[in-house]
């Protein structure tokens, strides 16, 4: 028998994660006609929600399985 991986594992907590974080619910809490630096607050949402998930897979890819 395959034993999944714990990187495989977390990559799949980190898709459920980005599919809540990125869903209708909390994309709505953001959408507003409000600005951050001028840029609207549910754009800087989306940009900064996208740079966590690249920035946490990558750390995920590039840790060692002991």
């Amino acid at each position: 028998m395959i034993r999944p991986s714990i990187k495989g594992q977390r990559l799949v907590a980190l898709f459920l994660l980005g599919f809540l974080l990125l869903n209708y619910p909390l994309l709505n809490l953001f959408a507003s006609p409000a600005r951050v630096l001028g840029i609207p607050v549910l754009y800087a949402y989306v940009f900064a929600v996208w740079a966590l998930l690249i920035s946490l897979m990558a750390r995920v890819i590039e840790k060692r399985d002991d």
